[in-house]
């Protein structure tokens, strides 16, 4: 008897495979490539399905050796599937996760450099004790008044008089 290939015999096994590679190869890229392979298998596993409903119509006209590597196909088509669809959906949650913590740390910072601002333009002096002074560096000794008023009033109330209106002696 004379039997026929299936229609997707190399080309569900070839997707399959490569979806695979291509998958696991795409998780050191943190899975941005992972959308090509997750294609790929859906494609090898419509074709496979596809053929194998060809197989079911008609098992006369088709060899046992192509159903069983279709079927294989479709196999390792879904497992590319699954594992590709993990890790699309892996590095879209990794992808919004760093995403709002750099949004976060962004928006931060533009509130912190709003209220500089803010804080630069609402600035007040401050202004300094009267008492401040005889706790600085630079003052080194009290100064001492050489004229004593008091005493000189004491003692020649007439000469302090002249002294105190501005008159010369």
């Amino acid at each position: 008897m004379n039997y026929n290939k299936l229609s997707a015999d190399p080309l569900a096994m070839i997707l399959g495979i490569l979806a695979l590679v291509i998958g696991l190869a795409g998780c050191c890229c943190y899975g941005l490539t992972a959308i090509i392979p997750l294609v790929m298998a859906i494609i090898g596993l419509v074709t496979a399905n596809k053929s194998l409903r060809d197989f079911n119509q008609n098992p006369e006209a088709y060899s046992p050796q192509s159903r069983s590597n279709v079927n294989t196909a479709k196999i390792i088509n879904i497992i590319a599937i699954v594992l590709n669809g993990l890790i699309v959906m892996v590095s879209v949650i990794a992808i919004a996760f760093y995403g709002t913590i750099i949004s976060s740390a962004v928006l931060e910072e533009m509130n912190r450099t709003n209220n500089e601002t803010d804080d630069f333009y609402d600035y007040d002096m401050e202004t300094e004790d009267s008492d401040d002074w005889e706790d600085d560096d630079y003052i080194l000794e009290e100064q001492v008044d050489s004229i004593n008023i008091d005493a000189m009033e004491d003692k020649e109330p007439e000469l302090n008089k002249k002294f105190i209106e501005g008159d010369s002696l």
